[in-house]
Formats: structure tokens, C-alpha cells, sequence
């Protein structure tokens, strides 16, 4: 049984609102993939709800780094509350909290999120594939690519299909993670998923490219390896 681990963005999950559309339509599309022989560790970011609670607390007092880092691993241990409600039946009943705890069950829908300080969701991703023996994670994020440069700051930013893990921390010009972090892949995941060999592949929240990209065909995003 292949066993894949998705990291899915709290910016995908609830952007500035909770997208039941998005999540019945990806509780469709993995309850069918489940039954053709695959097995899902999904992960939960914090996204805006993280990042609304550590700026409201850091308006009022000063915050240390563990202490920004605490507020954004709650907020994933309540996107995956919400998420494993929505696999109801079909998920493991406990979210895991630690990425290398040893898991037993036959589910096949396994719903992870944050750890402990100074670990991001997309690090924990990473140990979960060591974890479960998977060779692939998908991030599931706020942008469908790669760009060569932030689109956000540069218009003419091109759109990578593929990019070697190397080029890849080059772009991001970080090599730190910090709570709140906006990138593609967290710089630290992305190095122990080098070291991992593991093949992470980026893209948006239309479902279709997760679709494509597990039936083997052409999908739109960014392969990193």
C-alpha cells in the first residue's frame, strides 16, 4: 500500500474563512483514492488563523520566538481537529502530535499537526514520510508553482515545473525558519527532504493538479527533487 503525505496550508484550509467547498471536494477525491489502494498522512498548517493570533498577542506584549511558535502550533491542532471531523469514519480517531510516534491502526486516512517549537508543518511532513516509509510529500499551498522570483513582488516571475532541491534554497534566499514563515517549503524541510530523497511536489488548491499528479500525468506545479 503507497503511502503519501500531504501538507496541507492552513492558507489553503482557511484562508480568512473555513472553505467547505474545498474540503468536500478533497474529502471526495481522497476517500476515492483510498479505495484504490492508497494511504494518506495529512498534516495541517496554521496559516492565517496562526498568523492573526501572533500578531494580535505581539500588539499587546512581547513575544519570544517559542512563544509565537506555541500559538501556531494550536492553531494546526485546530485546523486538524476540524479536519479529522471532516474524515469522520474513515480517519485515525487520535491527530498526531508527534511525527514519530509509531501508529498501529488500519486507517488509511491518518491526520497529523504541530509539534514542538522550532518545527514547522512542512519539517514534520518530512519526518512523517520517514516515519510511514513514503517516498513523496505534496504540499498543498496558496500558489500553484515555484516562481524564480516572488511573484508577489515581481510581475514577470516565471512559473518552474521542476527545480533541484539546491536551486530551489537558493531561491527562497532564507536558510532559517521562523513562525509565520511564508514559502513555498520551509528552508530546513527543504534540506532534510534532500537528504531524505524525497520528491515534494507543489501546488494549489485546485484538486485537479492532485489528481493529475497522483495518476502520473502532467499537473500544474513544481516537482522539487
Amino acid at each position: 500500500m503507497e503511502t503519501v503525505v500531504i501538507s496541507l496550508g492552513g492558507s489553503v484550509l482557511a484562508p480568512s474563512y473555513i472553505d467547505t467547498a474545498f474540503l468536500n471536494k478533497f474529502r471526495k477525491l481522497i476517500l476515492g483514492l483510498v479505495k484504490n489502494g492508497r494511504r494518506f498522512v495529512i498534516i495541517c498548517g496554521g496559516g492565517k488563523t496562526a498568523r492573526e493570533y501572533m500578531s494580535a498577542a505581539s500588539k499587546i506584549v512581547r513575544l519570544t520566538h517559542e512563544d509565537l511558535d506555541w500559538l501556531g502550533i494550536h492553531a494546526t491542532r485546530l485546523n486538524a481537529q476540524l479536519l479529522r471531523n471532516v474524515f469522520r469514519g474513515h480517519a485515525r480517531p487520535k491527530v498526531i502530535r508527534n511525527p514519530k510516534e509509531k501508529v498501529k491502526g488500519k486507517e488509511k486516512v491518518i491526520i497529523a499537526a504541530g509539534w514542538k517549537p522550532g518545527r514547522s508543518t512542512d519539517y514534520i511532513a518530512v519526518m512523517l514520510a520517514k516515519n510511514f516509509g513514503a517516498k513523496t510529500v505534496i504540499n498543498i499551498t496558496n500558489t500553484d508553482y515555484v516562481y524564480d522570483k516572488d511573484p508577489n513582488k515581481f510581475p514577470g516571475a516565471k512559473p518552474l515545473k521542476s527545480v533541484s532541491w539546491g536551486h530551489f534554497r537558493k531561491l527562497m534566499g532564507v536558510k532559517k525558519w521562523s513562525p509565520g514563515l511564508n514559502t513555498p517549503f520551509d528552508p530546513v524541510a527543504a534540506k532534510a527532504a534532500e537528504k531524505g530523497k524525497l520528491k515534494v511536489a507543489i501546488m494549489g488548491k485546485n484538486l485537479n493538479s492532485l489528481e493529475d499528479f497522483l495518476q502520473g500525468k502532467l499537473f500544474k506545479g513544481t516537482v522539487i527533487e
